[in-house]
């Protein structure tokens, strides 16, 4: 099959021909129809994962997928051949992902079947940074009318968190630049937002706004530690960078460190909240699969939204 593979790290992708995965009990074999780049795809690529994870080499990367079950491993329940299903790879080593033409996961956890009214393309796009923008508003847990500042809000995880907020009754500040950045998140949702240039005197801008400081922060972008500095005394603050207590000095807050738990309920909700109509998967542009690594190119160089690949 074909697949974006990398034969060490760092490297840029390439697409090559690999083995065609086979189910191992308790798996799916999925035909992927669409996939997506996420920041980490392009962290393994740039070697920041060595030493955290397993690398089995040729390693094809990729975390997101949609597409139709082709194969049952022994002892699976609850899906059939030619069903529709998107998800998260996650297994504990690095080598077996989804920007392939064919990816097996658990059946278990990280999968999820596709409802009427979710595209194969907003499914294939969904999974992580869905994932990760949900987890990080449940932890700071904003109530109707606080300030939340999201920062990183042009990315995947930002643009689906920048609605998810709103949606909840939250005064978001969103970081943008002036342009097609602001524009792009101005265009998320129909409620009121503002946007503060993260390239220019960012502290200045949100005290401007909110000179008590912010309900919470979501640190999906930039210093981390700054931004905790922009918080009300008792104020929350949820990273996906890896930001820990420790690394910040304000005092009177809480840090909660993001792992994205794409269970299938949560993938479940999220993907129900898209076929509704209530969220929109932000997709600016896609990619064959023999593009793919112009997509990572393009997200590499600070792409709006998120990326998709199509596989089949």
């Amino acid at each position: 099959m074909r697949a974006v593979t990398l034969d060490s790290v760092p490297a840029t992708p390439a697409v090559s021909e690999v083995g065609t995965p086979r189910p191992e009990p308790g798996e799916l074999l999925v035909k992927v129809a669409v996939s997506s780049i996420n920041g980490f795809d392009a962290a393994t690529a740039a070697g920041y994962l060595q030493g955290v994870m397993d690398h089995r080499f040729p390693l094809v990367v990729g975390k997101d997928f949609a597409g139709t079950v082709e194969a049952l491993g022994e002892g699976v329940d609850g899906f059939e051949v030619g069903q529709a299903v998107f998800g998260v790879v996650m297994k504990p080593f690095l080598g077996t992902g989804s920007l392939a033409q064919y990816v097996t996961v658990s059946a278990a956890y990280g999968v999820a079947p596709v409802p009427d009214g979710l595209s194969v393309q907003e499914a294939g796009a969904l999974g992580l940074a869905g994932t990760a923008a949900l987890d990080s508003l449940n932890a700071v847990t904003p109530a109707d009318g606080e300030t939340v500042l999201i920062s990183g809000a042009t990315g995947g995880v930002g643009a689906l968190a920048v609605q998810l907020a709103a949606a909840r009754g939250a005064r978001v500040i969103a970081t943008a630049r002036p342009g097609a950045e602001a524009d792009f998140v101005t265009g998320l949702t129909d409620a009121k937002l503002d946007l503060v240039d993260y390239t220019g005197d960012l502290p200045a801008q949100v005290r401007a706004l909110a000179p008590a400081g912010v309900d919470a922060v979501l640190h999906l972008a930039g210093d981390g530690a700054g931004l905790a500095s922009l918080l009300r005394p008792g104020g929350r603050l949820a990273s996906t960078l890896g930001l820990t207590a420790d690394a910040v000095e304000t005092s009177g807050v809480t840090v909660h460190t993001i792992m994205a738990d794409t269970n299938p309920q949560t993938l479940t909700a999220l993907a129900a909240q898209v076929a509704s109509g209530a969220l929109r998967v932000p997709v600016t542009a896609t990619f064959p699969l023999d593009q793919a690594p112009e997509a990572f190119a393009a997200f590499g160089a600070g792409a709006l939204g998120k990326l998709a690949v199509t596989c089949s």
